[in-house]
């Protein structure tokens, strides 16, 4: 089992900046991999970006450069800075953690979610 706890969402104007985090406790085994997955209204769920615990990243192409996740393997914690945020980037992100060997986090009824935290970017 794994309980995941997310922090971090606000409301930002387009061009802000904000850093959600999300600390992981149980299994390290699925912890492996760890991510943010975001949830748009009428949208389905998509990733945003995966890490591994080797540091290794993957990104979803509407993010790269404006995003950077990361993770601190001692505390079992894993954070997304998003910078140059646009309104499109408005969603529901939620933290995500499961046994993979690529950060390209598929969804399985192995993956674990947090709670969800709201991101609103106004124009």
């Amino acid at each position: 089992q794994v309980q995941l706890v997310e922090s971090g969402g606000g409301l930002v104007q387009a061009g802000g900046s904000l850093r959600l985090s999300c600390a992981a406790s149980g299994s390290i085994f699925h912890t492996s991999a760890m991510g943010w997955f975001r949830q748009a209204p009428g949208k389905q769920r998509e990733l945003v970006a995966g890490i591994l615990r080797d540091g290794n990243t993957n990104y979803a192409d509407s993010v790269k450069g404006r995003f950077t996740i990361s993770r601190d393997n001692a505390k079992n914690t894993v954070y997304l800075q998003m910078n140059s945020l646009k309104p499109e980037d408005t969603a529901v992100y939620y933290c995500a953690a499961a046994p993979s060997l690529t950060p390209v986090i598929t969804p399985t009824s192995r993956t674990y979610w947090g709670q969800g935290t709201q991101v609103t970017v106004s124009s």
